[in-house]
């Protein structure tokens, strides 16, 4: 803008001075000197500039101007005695003769100065107008320079993304912390069994949920046409950590002086594109039963508390009482691209023991193997309507050698084929969701993979179990949620009856209010049950509450 107004002024003088004079001389002067003084009064122009004006000014009106003889000859001509008429602006006197300050020197320049000055303007102003484009274009490399670092919009949920040159920094997690009261309600001992019912003791605690604390890191990037990625995930949990089978998922210690358990879940690259499809190496969730703990409502919450009385990192939620707990295992998996909603995964990961979880001599147990798990699944999402739909089916395949027990030795090599299916299915429409999921296996045992699947005398025991669930929003920050679900083990041939667990199952029901994009407050009550093959039974009820906040 200042550098417009200069522009416009000279522009308007110029016109002005080229002007015909077919006014009046004097009336002229008057006009011209009048705006003179109003544009140097206003600080448009420097007294310089003033003063070169005037004294063309001057020099012009001065000039005797030629005109056709008429019969009034002594007023055909003006003189320059006449354009030294005196103008008055204010309380300013300027004499055309001597419209200047004293001590004052200037250059009245030729007629065509203005016109230059106005062309030099405008060279000023493009130069000026080219300068502002190559600074813009200069801070636009600098921003895209691999040395600054920037930050994508974020969105609540998916964690806070820096953008470091090729490189995305995608930093999230989740933190959640409940008060929990279990009641057990009595009865018999139960091997196996998820409820604390035979425990005679209520419990109260401050614990996590079904999710520890959970902080991750992604780097991704794309290199020669390949997308690609690396993750840390670390899930810490708030009660004092217990060496054991489980490691930070075993039981708690509530004693003084404990420390947190921190369970390394994730660690793993990916690479691939989107026409090939990904592939995956290092320790993450397997893909058997990941469909069923991803959709289980309890997964914010608590569900079957397990120990109560000495947590540990987590809960139980509905593993057990459901589905097979999925787990982090170490593979080499393939997901392909989404075909009109088609999506097939498939890995090899790392073999796991068949493990005596009930104890008393009543399953076998194994340390071999020579080939690896494989895992498979294929996924199909589809819309109808406003009805969102998915459906999934997996399977799972794994050969345990070397079968040890009370009545098998090592050295009679005895081995098993373990394997089981899944189906599921989601459906979403407008505030409703609902989830029914399936799954059957032999060798595959319950609540863990391979707890119990093979009995003491070698021979596989069959498992099956389910859940349904169902989740409506009253509001956008408010819902309700309603599960049951069930896992039975049955006996192998050749079994007879014990305190081996025949069945778990539990009600659950929650709700969960959004405070903030952040955090959620939730509150809950369970119900579990378990029973045994000898006839033995008991069962408890929970109620928690807390807040989970996730970014």
């Amino acid at each position: 803008m200042a550098l417009t107004k200069p522009l416009v002024f000279s522009s308007l003088l110029v016109a002005t001075v080229c002007l015909p004079l077919t006014l009046s001389t004097k009336a002229h002067a008057d006009d011209y000197s009048d705006l003179l003084d109003i544009l140097r009064a206003k600080g448009s122009l420097t007294q310089r500039e003033y003063n070169t004006l005037l004294s063309k000014h001057i020099h012009r009106t001065s000039t005797p101007t030629p005109q056709r003889a008429t019969s009034s000859a002594p007023h055909a001509t003006r003189t320059a005695s006449t354009a030294s008429t005196h103008h008055t602006l204010g309380q300013g006197t300027h004499s055309i003769q001597s419209a200047y300050e004293d001590g004052i020197q200037f250059d009245p320049g030729a007629e065509g100065d203005a016109g230059t000055r106005a062309q030099l303007a405008a060279d000023r102003a493009e130069a000026s107008a080219r300068s502002a484009q190559q600074a813009l274009l200069s801070t636009q490399n600098m921003m895209n320079s691999s040395s600054v670092v920037r930050v994508a919009k974020y969105v609540p949920g998916k964690g806070l993304t820096f953008k470091a040159g090729p490189v995305d920094i995608n930093f999230s997690g989740f933190i959640n912390g409940f008060y929990t009261y279990n009641s057990p309600a009595g009865g018999r001992p139960v091997a196996g069994g998820v409820s604390t019912g035979s425990s005679g003791f209520d419990s109260s605690s401050v614990r996590n949920g079904l999710l520890p604390a959970g902080f991750l890191l992604k780097l991704s990037t794309t290199q020669s046409g390949i997308d690609m990625s690396a993750v840390l995930g670390m899930y810490p949990g708030v009660n004092n950590a217990k060496n054991g089978a489980f490691n930070a998922n075993t039981g708690g210690s509530p004693v003084g002086l404990g420390t947190a358990g921190i369970d390394l879940r994730q660690v793993y690259v990916t690479f691939g594109t989107k026409e090939v499809g990904t592939f995956k190496v290092g320790r993450d969730l397997a893909i058997f039963g990941s469909d069923a703990i991803l959709n289980d409502a309890t997964l914010l919450s608590v569900g079957s508390t397990g120990s109560n009385a000495a947590p540990g990192n987590t809960s139980l939620g509905r593993i057990g009482v459901g589905y097979v707990y999925a787990d982090w295992i170490p593979q080499i998996s393939y997901v392909s691209p989404t075909i009109h909603g088609f999506q097939g995964s498939v890995g090899i990961f790392q073999p796991l023991d068949e493990f005596n979880y009930a104890g008393e001599n009543l399953s076998a147990g194994s340390t071999q193997h020579s080939s690896p798990m494989v895992q498979g699944k294929g996924t199909y999402d589809f819309k109808i309507g406003g009805v969102q739909t998915r459906i999934w089916a997996s399977f799972l395949v794994q050969h345990h050698q070397g079968l040890t027990s009370t009545t098998i030795a090592e050295s009679q090599h005895r081995s098993a084929m373990a394997e089981a299916g899944e189906i599921g299915a989601k459906i979403t429409y407008r505030g409703f969701q609902g989830v029914a999921y399936y799954y059957r296996g032999s060798g595959l045992g319950t609540t863990g993979l391979f707890f119990d699947g093979v009995a003491a005398n070698g021979r596989k025991r069959s498992s099956e179990g389910y859940y349904v669930q169902a989740m409506y929003n009253l509001t956008k920050k408010l819902k309700v949620v309603g599960s049951y679900g069930v896992s039975n083990l049955y006996q192998a041939p050749g079994e007879t009856d014990s305190i081996l667990v025949r069945r778990n199952q539990s009600e659950v029901g929650a709700v969960y209010y959004s405070l903030t994009d952040w955090l959620n407050l939730v509150g809950e009550f369970a119900h579990t049950e378990s029973a045994a093959h000898n006839g033995n039974h008991n069962s408890d009820n929970s109620g928690s509450a807390g807040v989970i906040l996730l970014f």
